[in-house]
């Protein structure tokens, strides 16, 4: 039995249209929540082997007077891959660029990423992208290589070489594996309640495996692991926020702090009894520093 959203009744009360655009060959498919003439859009970016599933949570909060626009990166959840493209950094922010061009918001816009979403975000505005704000959720502050879990990493990195190079069979049962994908599930959520726990693995059951191909898969991975938000912040310029969590395993907190000052212009939340996964266990909160984030800046 697929467990239930916790998060549905507030969803529900909330517009929502599914809509797409052909981006970069990728025929990008994205979800439109609220008021569509509202004075602020947000455009979210969904973290690695997620979809725009996973930032319904914070969606579910709404977040007053303003436009969301969740699209599935390429390759998964329903859009398609680049056709003549790499999965990589380069790829997904030019492609988010063209993305944002081709949407044509109005008013004032927002870009927000969540944890592998966070780089493609911040590598879209240090080369160009224009907005006037930026929130990272679990924003990956530090190489993921070498942070106190870098030798977890590198077994990942062994996982998704296997997957991608084993005959295709055994690479998919792998990559797809219900038990590994448990393991991460498990590793991540910090919640103790069992509601919700429940919910959070049914999710990354459900979710988690939505990739177009073991290709796909394996460049964006070597994307999340080989980049991270330090090599843009100093060229972003635009206010930005990070929201992070005091029990992030991926990016320890210290990291954050860091991250901190090499923005010209940025502020730190950080949210507590939580770890990579603020979007599912405290969305309330993500959202209540988000909703304070643009308050400040409602006039600018």
């Amino acid at each position: 039995m697929i467990a239930s959203s916790p998060f549905d009744p507030l969803l529900k009360k909330i517009a929502v249209t599914r809509r797409s655009l052909s981006v970069l060959g990728s025929t990008t498919r994205y979800w439109e929540y609220g008021d569509a003439a509202a004075a602020t859009t947000i455009v979210m970016v969904h973290g690695f082997r997620g979809d725009h599933h996973g930032l319904e949570p914070v969606v579910a909060q709404s977040l007053a007077g303003v436009r969301i626009v969740s699209p599935d990166l390429p390759g998964f959840g329903e859009s398609t891959p680049f056709p003549d493209h790499v999965h990589d950094i380069d790829g997904y922010a030019n492609w988010l660029a063209d993305f944002v061009v081709q949407l044509a918001p109005t008013g004032r816009l927002v870009m927000l990423g969540h944890s592998f979403g966070s780089i493609i975000v911040s590598a879209a505005l240090a080369r160009g992208l224009t907005a006037d704000a930026a929130v990272l959720v679990n924003p990956i502050a530090a190489p993921a290589l070498a942070g106190p879990r870098g030798v977890l990493t590198r077994l990942a990195v062994f996982y998704y070489w296997a997957g991608a190079r084993l005959p295709e069979p055994l690479g998919y049962a792998l990559l797809r594996n219900r038990a590994i994908v448990r393991v991460m599930s498990v590793s991540m959520a910090k919640t103790r309640e069992r509601i919700l726990r429940r919910w959070i693995h049914a999710e990354h059951d459900r979710y988690f495996s939505a990739f177009a191909n073991r290709e796909v898969v394996l460049e964006a991975f070597s994307a999340s692991v080989g980049h991270d938000v330090s090599e843009y912040a100093r060229q972003i310029t635009v206010p930005t926020l990070l929201v992070a969590a005091d029990r992030d395993d991926i990016t320890p907190i210290a990291a954050q702090h860091r991250l901190l000052g090499l923005f010209p212009q940025a502020s730190l939340t950080v949210i507590e009894g939580v770890g990579h996964l603020i979007h599912y266990e405290k969305p309330a909160e993500a959202a209540a520093a988000i909703t304070a984030f643009l308050g400040t800046r409602s006039s600018a």
